[in-house]
């Protein structure tokens, strides 16, 4: 039992691999802010959002009724794709396969579904259509989004259109609503509401973990260490002073960095950047001028480029490992752009983990009768397959899990599988590591070959009466079965 405990517990504080890293070449370790160093508390912060955003668009004239929703954290996941058109919330898997589709908070299943999509499929390169929420800020709007069409679907007075709703002669299209919420939410940052709502109540919204420091300071003696933010300097300062210096003495915020760039305009930043100015650290201003000397320690920095941060420090892509929560403007972009080693944060992790050991019977069964299936060559699924993924699923939340539905994997994980080198659910994970150490990947094509093999002797054992059982082979099953449950991790 104490070794099945240790054994969870490291499973918990794990760094996950896609693609094989080793620490000692990394010279240089780069960190976004929110919800990577800046750690908030979930659902409380998510709530809060909601909260502010819900009640800049009453103010701006939407109906009061709206004050009635609060905010369920079991419905909205990261990932989802809003259909701008239609109204819909969808989960989809890396093809556009649609896997989960909901109106407001009513689930769509068979028929419903088809009459909207025909094919159970979605154009994602629709950009203008299809908008994806992949961050943690997302959940908000998200949850606030489904509250706007569900209250409206219901409401009386409103008319139900095939793109939105009618009021005498006013239209509310399920675009224009979309496009207030993401303005709701840009203007509760941009005006710093939220921000002044996080300091009033610290212990309530903002997560003071003892070992943040402690990571910066190991990463310090072997590697260089930047922070680039979208956040102004005096964003930056407050999370800075509340995440790292709960109490006692209080170091310099600038010790934990060499280099400390705000205002990056991510994923701009990783093209062509915007231009590098200093910031007056006494006042938060901008300095007149472009910035074009060498790196002056203690001194913050605006704009730029991840060209210039590389200059500054003197290392190249292949040398950085930047982490970040955002999957698109912290990792797709660097990986793509620079080179940069990737590590995202996914903190719903800790709760995938959790769900999985608890119902880990249930995937493999799950997982049995996927194979049952294919060795029957059958379109029609085994009898209890449908309920056992809705088993599955629901134990995650009403919108299922952040990475599969059923035995499938969402776009999420498929982005995360491609773009990331490294996941965890946190950062400070790497204090579990030396700094010397080899992250291996699973050799998943490996693997997907000796699956091959295993299916293919298991059909004919039904065809034929053979004996297969030599120990090669033997040793080849057990690889196979081994690796197939590396892969599912």
């Amino acid at each position: 039992d104490s070794y099945k405990h240790s054994l969870d517990a490291f499973s918990f504080n794990m760094v996950f691999v896609n693609r094989s890293l080793t620490l000692e070449n990394i010279r240089c370790y780069g960190f976004d802010m929110d919800y990577t160093l800046a750690l908030y508390k979930s659902p409380d912060y998510e709530s809060l959002g909601f909260e502010l955003i819900r009640d800049r668009m009453v103010s701006i004239g939407y109906p009061h009724e709206l004050l009635r929703y609060t905010y369920d954290p079991s419905f909205a996941t990261r990932g989802l794709v809003v259909d701008t058109k239609y109204g819909n919330l969808l989960k989809v898997d890396s093809n556009g396969n649609i896997l989960v589709c909901s109106h407001g908070f009513r689930f769509l299943k068979g028929e419903d579904v088809h009459n909207y999509y025909p094919n159970k499929f979605i154009q994602r390169g629709d950009t203008e259509r299809f908008y994806i929420l992949n961050t943690l800020f997302n959940l908000s709007e998200t949850y606030l989004y489904a509250c706007l069409v569900d209250f409206f679907t219901r409401c009386t007075r409103y008319s139900n259109l095939i793109n939105g709703f009618q009021h005498g002669d006013l239209l509310m299209s399920f675009r224009s609503m979309f496009q207030d919420v993401r303005d709701a939410m840009d203007f509760i940052h941009d005006t710093g509401i939220l921000k002044e709502r996080t300091i009033k109540n610290l212990e309530k919204y903002v997560i003071r973990d003892p070992k943040l420091p402690v990571l910066l300071r190991r990463i310090k003696e072997v590697a260089k260490v930047f922070l680039a933010t979208n956040s102004d300097y005096m964003s930056y300062k407050f999370h800075i002073s509340s995440s790292f210096q709960p109490g006692g003495a209080k170091p310099s915020w600038h010790s934990f960095f060499d280099l400390v760039v705000v205002d990056t305009r991510k994923p701009l930043f990783f093209a062509e950047g915007t231009v590098l100015r200093q910031v007056d650290t006494n006042t938060g201003k901008l300095r007149i001028g472009t910035y074009t000397g060498d790196l002056q320690h203690g001194t913050v920095y605006s704009g730029g480029s991840s060209d210039i941060v590389c200059d500054l420090l003197d290392v190249k892509g292949k040398d950085v490992l930047y982490v970040g929560d955002h999957i698109f403007g912290d990792i797709l972009k660097s990986k793509k752009r620079q080179g940069w080693k990737t590590f995202l944060v996914v903190p719903e992790l800790s709760k995938e983990l959790h769900v999985w050991e608890e119902k880990k019977n249930l995937f493999e069964e799950l997982k049995r009768l996927d194979v049952f299936l294919a060795e029957l060559y059958t379109k029609s699924p085994p009898a209890g397959l449908q309920v056992l993924t809705y088993r599955m699923d629901m134990s995650y939340g009403q919108m299922g899990s952040l990475l599969r539905s059923g035995a499938r994997q969402t776009l999420f994980a498929s982005q995360l599988m491609r773009y990331a080198d490294l996941y965890s659910s946190t950062c400070i994970n790497l204090l579990h590591y030396p700094f010397n150490y080899l992250f291996m990947a699973p050799p998943v094509l490996v693997s997907a070959l000796l699956l091959f093999k295993l299916l293919h002797r298991k059909k004919h054992k039904l065809l034929k009466e053979a004996d297969y059982n030599e120990p090669e082979e033997a040793e080849h099953e057990d690889a196979a079965e081994e690796s197939c449950k590396c892969v599912s991790r």
